[in-house]
């Protein structure tokens, strides 16, 4: 069977048909159990974003306990190399003390002066040595009596002075790196009762 093109253009193409008919996508409503979905989602994702957050925070403040710790241990090994020869130094303290003592009794007995030199320059000698660690000696004639810096020994009459003032050093006292190493021992200035009355009389 033969088909004339009158045929041809009247019936069409076998496949024209399903071409000329388009299906529209069909649009579902949306319904309850979805939008119950979403909102659950959207809470899930408030919760997780919060403790995020919280972690946030608590590794923030990890990271800042262990930068003081960090520094305090740095401080802790600064100050033990700083004071590492205190308990040495001690000990070498009394040979200070002996050489002082040494001077003073050469100059009041008019020892040689070749020996006062000589004990001169040792004394010295240690004294620059302590120098290096830090180590100094204080002054506390004529200074207020402090207990934080003095061991009183004994106290004597001294109303020419300020009750209560140094008016002898028994043992000079030493800071090591602006800390004490040890308190000097000291005669204290004391008032009685009757000069001190009398003064406020006047």
């Amino acid at each position: 069977m033969s088909l004339s093109k009158s045929d041809f253009f009247t019936k069409g193409s076998p496949d024209s048909s399903s071409r000329e008919e388009k299906t529209e996508p069909e649009v579902l409503p949306k319904s309850p159990e979805s939008a119950a979905d979403l909102a659950e989602l959207h809470q899930k994702l408030q919760e997780k974003t919060q403790e995020a957050e919280e972690n946030y925070v608590r590794l923030l403040r990890l990271a800042a306990d262990m930068e003081n710790l960090k520094k305090r241990q740095e401080r802790e090994r600064a100050e033990l190399l700083q004071f590492a020869n205190e308990s040495l130094i001690k000990e070498l303290l009394p040979v200070v003390d002996n050489l002082e003592r040494a001077l003073d009794h050469g100059r009041q007995l008019e020892a040689p002066e070749a020996l006062l030199e000589g004990i001169e320059r040792v004394y010295q000698g240690f004294l620059k040595a302590l120098g290096r660690f830090g180590v100094t000696p204080f002054d506390s004639v004529g200074q207020p009596f402090d207990p934080a810096f003095h061991n009183a020994m004994m106290q004597e009459e001294a109303p020419e002075v300020p009750d209560g003032s140094v008016i002898k050093e028994l043992q000079k006292g030493y800071l090591m790196n602006q800390r004490l190493l040890r308190p000097a021992m000291v005669v204290v200035a004391r008032h009685t009762q009757n000069e001190t009355a009398s003064g406020q009389n006047d």
